[in-house]
């Protein structure tokens, strides 16, 4: 008799064979283990569901916000690609040629001592050419190079009130300063020192020009 035998049945239900019957979970405990996961991805969609609809209600406040800071992060400037502006050079460092458009006599030697006095380097000291004798409407003429644009000229003119500055093609580094005939004096020295001090140091550029003020 076999060790699997109950007994008492005798050889009838004898269990022959290599395989044998397996042990099978209660169905109910498994139904039940996907009916708690069940409720729980629907309460979890639920949920979604109910934050999505807050936000189409309310206008998405949070993404609103988030984008705007985003928005104003790149319209911040960054650093500055323009180049650094030239540095200016002392009266020294310019050779100024001073010729006179008016009628008064000596008037072109007189604005020229007094410019040297003051440290400017002294060139040409004559009439004014006859494109420009007696055609200089206000106090001056200030002529010279491009290059000359943001460095000299403007120097130059920290000497003299109400002068008009141009350019034109010549080469080197020299500058004219053309007395007009509504010319009465140089400016103070006193004066002429405190506007150089300014133009050496110009003021920095507002912040606000950057940018909105909302960002």
């Amino acid at each position: 008799m076999s060790m699997l035998t109950p007994p008492g049945m005798g050889g009838k239900y004898r269990i022959t064979g290599a395989k044998y019957p397996r042990m099978r979970r209660p169905r109910g405990r498994r139904r039940l283990v996907l009916a708690v996961i069940a409720s729980v991805a629907g309460a979890g969609l639920i949920g979604w569901g109910t934050l999505q609809l807050i936000d189409v209600f309310t206008g998405g406040g949070k993404a609103t916000a988030a984008s705007s800071r985003s928005d104003c992060a790149a319209k911040k400037p960054g650093p500055s690609a323009e180049p650094a502006p030239a540095a200016l050079p002392k009266p020294g460092q310019i050779k100024v040629n001073v010729f006179n458009a008016t009628p008064r006599s000596g008037l072109a030697k007189d604005v020229a001592a007094e410019l040297k006095k003051r440290g400017f380097a002294i060139g040409k000291v004559d009439n004014a050419p006859k494109e420009y004798d007696k055609k200089v409407k206000g106090t001056g003429m200030l002529l010279g190079p491009k290059s000359a644009t943001g460095t000299a000229l403007p120097v130059l003119g920290t000497q003299l009130a109400g002068t008009e500055s141009r350019t034109d093609a010549r080469k080197g580094g020299e500058v004219d300063l053309i007395i007009g005939s509504k010319f009465k004096d140089l400016a103070k020295k006193e004066d002429a020192d405190k506007a150089l001090a300014v133009l050496a140091k110009p003021k920095p550029t507002s912040p606000a020009s950057h940018g909105k003020k909302d960002c």
